[in-house]
C-alpha cells in the first residue's frame, strides 16, 4: 500500500516519501508511465513532470545526474534546474522556468530507464508536460506537435521513431550513453573489383539546429568502423602515408596509420578558410614519399564546401600521379532521413566524385548543422 504523506512534513521529507510511493507503484505495474499516473491519482497536486521523477524513485539531484548520463555527460545539469522545471510545472506564476523541447527529449530517455537505470520504456515528451503544454514556448509547442504527429504516423517496422525517427541508445559497454542510430549499407565509389558496400550508422541529432557533440567513445567507434570497412573492401589496401585535414582529421590519420597501415608516415593539412577561399597554412606537413604514392586522406566531416576537392588538388600537385583514398567520419545528408538509399543523397557526393578517389570510406551520416569532434578539435 502507498505510504501516507503527512501535510506537516518538510518538503524534503515529502519528496522522499513520494519517491518511495512512486517506486512502489513502479514495482506493482512494471511501468514508469503507469506509476506516474497512479501517483497523480493519489496526489493530484503533483504535476506530471514531477510524478515521472518520483516514479523512478529519484531525487532532483539524482534526476539531474541521470539527465547528464543520457547525454553522454555532454551536459552538466544540476538539481536546481530540475527544481526550476518542476516549479514552473506546478503553475506558480512567475516562478521557475519551462524545460525546452530538447530537454524534454532527454528527460524521457532518462526517466524511461526506470528506477534501476536499465529499462528502455518508450515515454512521450508530451506525457511530461500534459497539464502545462499551453505554457510552453510557442516554438516548443510546435516541436512537440510535430514530434507527436511523426510518432503517431511512424512506420510499423520502426516502433521507436524518436528524435530523428531512428534514434536509439547504443548498449555496448564501450558506447554507454552515446546516442547513435541504426546500421545500414550504402554503395559508394571504390576501386575496380573492390567491394562498394559500406556498413554505416546514423548520428541522429536530438537538438535540431545545434551541433552534435561527439564523445571520445563515439569518435573511437567511428574510426573502428572505418577500419572495418577498409579491411572488408575486397582487396588489400596499402598506403604510403595517411594525411589528416586539420586537427580532427590528423587524429583520425594517426589512429589509422597506427592500427591499419603499419605506422606509415603521417601528413598534416592545416586549412585556413575564409568566406571566399581556402589556403594551406605553412604549418602543414608533407612527408617525403615515393613516386606515385598511395595516400589515405582523412577528414572529420563532409558538407557543402569543396575543402576535399581543394586538398586533393594540392596533394596531386605535390605528389604527381598519387592514388588517393578518402576516409570521412561524418557525411551530411540532403534530406532529413539519415538512412540514405543512394550515395548521391549526400550533400558532398558531387565533391567526392569529382575528387576521383580510389575508394571512399564513411563511418556515419549526419544532419545539419553537423557534428563537433571531442575537445572541439578543428
Amino acid at each position: 500500500m502507498p505510504t501516507h504523506v503527512g501535510a506537516g512534513d518538510s518538503p524534503q521529507a515529502q519528496g522522499r516519501k513520494l519517491a518511495r510511493i512512486g517506486r512502489d507503484l513502479w514495482q506493482q505495474t512494471g511501468s514508469v508511465k503507469k506509476a506516474a499516473l497512479g501517483l497523480m491519482d493519489l496526489h493530484p497536486e503533483i504535476p506530471s513532470l514531477q510524478a515521472f521523477r518520483y516514479a523512478c524513485g529519484l531525487s532532483q539531484v539524482q534526476a539531474a545526474e541521470r539527465y547528464n548520463e543520457a547525454t553522454g555527460h555532454q551536459t552538466s545539469l544540476g538539481g536546481t534546474t530540475i527544481n526550476a522545471w518542476e516549479t514552473w510545472a506546478r503553475e506558480r506564476r512567475g516562478a521557475g522556468s519551462p524545460p525546452t523541447f530538447s530537454s524534454l527529449l532527454i528527460l524521457v530517455t532518462a526517466y524511461g530507464r526506470g528506477p534501476l537505470g536499465v529499462a528502455n520504456e518508450d515515454i512521450s515528451p508530451g506525457d511530461l508536460v500534459a497539464e502545462a503544454y499551453e505554457r510552453l514556448a510557442p516554438e516548443d509547442q510546435l516541436s512537440l506537435k510535430q514530434f507527436t504527429a511523426a510518432n503517431s504516423s511512424g512506420r510499423p517496422s520502426e516502433p521507436h521513431t524518436g528524435v530523428d525517427a531512428l534514434a536509439r541508445t547504443w548498449k555496448s559497454p564501450a558506447l554507454q550513453d552515446n546516442i547513435i542510430g541504426r546500421d545500414f549499407n550504402l554503395t559508394v565509389p571504390t576501386m575496380e573489383h573492390g567491394n562498394p558496400e559500406r556498413s554505416l550508422y546514423t548520428l541522429p541529432n536530438h537538438r535540431p539546429g545545434l551541433l552534435l557533440n561527439q564523445t571520445w567513445s563515439s569518435f573511437g567507434y567511428g574510426i573502428e568502423r572505418l577500419i572495418q570497412q577498409i579491411k572488408n573492401v575486397g582487396r588489400r589496401v596499402d598506403v604510403d602515408a595517411c594525411f589528416g585535414i586539420n586537427e580532427a582529421g590528423l587524429v583520425m590519420a594517426t589512429f589509422l596509420a597506427s592500427a591499419q597501415f603499419g605506422r606509415c608516415p603521417i601528413g598534416y593539412l592545416k586549412c585556413n578558410k575564409s568566406r571566399d577561399f581556402i589556403a594551406i597554412d605553412p604549418a602543414s606537413i608533407f612527408p617525403n614519399l615515393p613516386e606515385a604514392p598511395s595516400i589515405m586522406l582523412c577528414d572529420f566531416e563532409v558538407k557543402h564546401a569543396d575543402v576535399v576537392g581543394f586538398i586533393t588538388r594540392e596533394i596531386r600537385t605535390r605528389y604527381p600521379s598519387a592514388e588517393i583514398y578518402f576516409a570521412v567520419f561524418g557525411a551530411m545528408t540532403k534530406e532529413r532521413d539519415l538512412e540514405v538509399e543512394s550515395f548521391d543523397n549526400l550533400t558532398g557526393a558531387g565533391i567526392m566524385r569529382a575528387a576521383d578517389f580510389k575508394a571512399v570510406f564513411i563511418a556515419a551520416t549526419m544532419s545539419p548543422p553537423g557534428i563537433e569532434p571531442p575537445l572541439e578539435l578543428r
